[in-house]
């Protein structure tokens, strides 16, 4: 029995968004249940660029129906586990490494001289560095070093008395830009291009304008949230998640200048070599996740040792940042189960190709605005920019020359609707592991992000509408 006073009310708990364990379940349940309604079909698999499989977009054919059975269902988170081990391996050897930096001080030491070096400028290191990470992300195509970003910037930011929303903006944002621009992204805008039978890389002109536009207002939005908790914390969307760090981090730059020991030196003079390292074997060799993950165990290692660390040091360091990455880890392999249900109840195919058929009902003055949103719903399903391109360019691409839109034009709309979603969708698996790693919850991001999102969408609409009016070919 309750022991409460008389005529006082009981304690309402207040109601949250689920775990977002529960929110992927849910949405993987959704997706079974679909199996069931939605006509299955399939294209034919065909070589595509860079010998990576694409589809033939004239060889759309029903198959027989294999709806997900409860087995199905069952098996697949595990097999999601699977297919997306490199990403979730790779989430674990970023937190270990990380980890291993923080051990030997050089991270704290870092922040420290950068956070005094902007201390009465503070707000400028908001768009410094949203170009400098755009710039990175729309040459080698790779949002996920945000995951690489988040843990540098939380201390940085914090020092400076803004938060952890800000910190994860600066990394998730200017990554998503400059992979939505894409200038020279091999991902999305390379095999796009090489599908549609357009010149690599050209019309990097318009391009160009779409990037500078994007960076400038993604960086005045957040410019704009920091002034805001930094004139009054508690208006913070993590004012609560931050109080730990606040306590480690908030009154850095009160302290004394922390001195720089001789193997410290040394060991953050390595970084830009292995840095260099990354750069070039990404853009030069293809590089990936399993290439990055090894570089930076070796990274991990070499720094720690330099600085100081014992071999067992380096180890403990590397588990305790796994730890702090696990639920980010998990998050990855329950958001691919979405996928693997589609795709084993072969609708995955049915969707884009209904969704095709719909951009070309549109009326022709919102053909390329249609095709956005459609590469917009599909990214849900396919949160690889590479992968929807694969599945989606080979239709979009003919379809535009049917309803008198550029195949330039077509591959700018697969840019602007895939890009953003990138950090919108909880289906998006580096993007929930940068929250992890973040402690933000997916439901404050959305809040934080969702009108920043509108706005881009706009952005991208007008766009369009230019590129269509203007038989822009690039």
């Amino acid at each position: 029995m309750e022991n409460r006073k008389p005529h006082e009310e009981p304690v309402k708990k207040k109601r949250g968004m689920p775990h977002i364990y529960v929110i992927l379940f849910v949405i993987s349940g959704i997706s079974a249940i679909m199996t069931y309604f939605i006509p299955p079909g399939e294209f034919e698999r065909v070589p595509g660029p860079n010998g990576r499989e694409s589809i033939d977009p004239n060889s759309f054919t029903e198959v027989d129906s294999s709806p997900a059975s409860l087995m199905d269902f069952m098996l697949a988170i595990p097999r999601g586990m699977g297919d997306a081990s490199e990403i979730i391996f790779f989430t674990f050897i970023i937190g270990g490494m990380f980890m291993v930096l923080r051990h030997t001080g050089i991270i704290e030491i870092g922040v420290d001289r950068l956070a005094r070096k902007f201390q009465s400028k503070s707000i400028l290191i908001i768009p410094i560095l949203t170009t400098l990470f755009a710039a990175v992300a729309t040459t080698i195509g790779t949002p996920e070093l945000s995951l690489v970003y988040i843990p540098v910037l939380i201390p940085l930011m914090i020092s400076l008395g803004y938060d952890s929303m800000s910190a994860a903006g600066i990394a998730l944002i200017s990554t998503a830009l400059g992979f939505t621009a894409g200038l020279m992204n091999p991902g999305t805008v390379g095999i796009s291009q090489q599908i549609s039978g357009l010149e690599t890389y050209s019309g990097i002109g318009l391009r160009l304008i779409v990037f500078i536009i994007i960076v400038t207002i993604g960086s005045l939005y957040m410019m704009r949230y920091a002034k805001k908790v930094k004139a009054n914390p508690s208006q913070s969307l993590t004012y609560d998640e931050d109080k730990e760090k606040r306590a480690r981090y908030e009154n850095e730059l009160t302290k004394p200048l922390k001195p720089l020991q001789r193997r410290q030196m040394i060991a953050i003079i390595t970084l830009p070599v292995f840095f260099g390292i990354l750069v070039y074997g990404v853009t030069q060799l293809g590089w990936f996740m399993l290439e990055m993950s090894g570089l930076f165990i070796f990274m991990g290692v070499i720094v720690g040792l330099i600085a100081g660390l014992s071999l067992t040091g380096v180890c403990e360091a590397f588990t305790e940042g796994f730890r702090e990455v696990l639920m980010g880890a998990i998050i990855i392999g329950i958001a691919r189960s979405v996928a693997i249900v589609l795709e084993d109840g072969q609708i995955m195919d049915s969707i884009v190709y209904g969704l095709g058929l719909v951009v070309g009902e549109l009326p022709g003055t919102l053909t390329a605005i249609g095709m956005m949103l459609v590469q917009l719903v599909i990214n849900f399903f396919i949160p690889s920019g590479s992968g929807q391109a694969l599945v989606t360019m080979p239709i979009m691409a003919p379809l535009a020359d049917i309803v008198g839109v550029t195949r330039q034009t077509a591959v700018l709309a697969f840019q602007l609707g895939d890009g953003f979603a990138h950090i919108l969708y909880p289906t998006s698996g580096y993007f929930m592991a940068a929250l992890v790693i973040a402690g933000i919850s997916w439901s404050k991001w959305v809040r934080f992000f969702f009108p920043l999102f509108l706005i881009f969408m706009g952005v991208g609409a007008m766009f369009l509408i230019y590129a269509q009016t203007t038989g822009w070919t690039g």
